[in-house]
């Protein structure tokens, strides 16, 4: 697994001014939470920013490398607990950290990734995605970045399950073997053209009386 180093330093501006100065000057105010302590830090905006919106470092183990007097530093494993973000600029405005201890069990979510589509969609099957992450519980150190799910062999009407996920060693899938993470349908009926759903033999039927009752009346 990489190492994701991230820098920051302590953070003496406190309150929305404090916060709006940071974000302006390219950092982002964080937290880190800590055996019941918080510490205020910044971090550089473009670097989380990619790693958040990459999808990686969301629930990613992060070493946090602490400036502590600018000569001394220090290294805190994290993990994000939560992320506050502008809804209209997608701006990242505020992170909480959660520090772990690297030798206790952790659980997470980690993405699923499809790499090869079912064979059953070059048979005219319609693919449905019902689940994109599972919850996992392992060390810190062991989280993997995505699960590589391999739906090449799905035919029209089979479905691939959590059970069918190839697991690392020392990691267990706490979500239900049984959840679908993704079927392949039939494709729906066409419906049948307008012109031979008609029924036009009664308008016949009704002509045909016509022209007998016609005859009968010439007679």
């Amino acid at each position: 697994m990489e190492k994701i180093l991230v820098k920051a330093d302590k953070r003496p501006e406190l309150g929305k001014g404090g916060a709006r100065s940071l974000r302006r000057a390219g950092m982002i105010p964080a937290v880190v939470y800590s055996g019941g302590k918080s510490m205020p830090i910044k971090v550089q905006g473009k670097q989380m920013t990619k790693l958040i919106y990459s999808g990686v470092g969301e629930h990613a183990l992060i070493t946090i490398e602490l400036n502590e007097d600018g000569a001394k530093t220090s290294e805190h494993p994290v993990l994000v607990k939560d992320y506050q973000r502008d809804p209209i600029a997608e701006e990242l405005l505020h992170i909480d950290f959660m520090e772990v201890s690297l030798s206790e069990m952790v659980r997470v979510t980690v993405r699923l990734e499809i790499v090869k589509q079912p064979v059953g969609i070059k048979m005219g099957g319609i693919m449905q995605h019902r689940l994109r992450e599972v919850e996992v519980e392992c060390l810190p150190t062991q989280i993997p970045n995505t699960f590589e799910v391999n739906a090449e062999s799905v035919e029209i009407g089979h479905s691939l399950h959590v059970s069918d996920l190839q697991v690392p060693e020392g990691v267990r899938i706490v979500t239900d073997p049984s959840e679908v993470i993704l079927l392949v349908s039939a494709p729906a009926a066409e419906e049948a053209p307008a012109e031979a759903a008609a029924a036009p033999a009664e308008p016949e039927l009704v002509k045909a009386k016509g022209k007998e009752e016609a005859s009968k009346e010439e007679k």
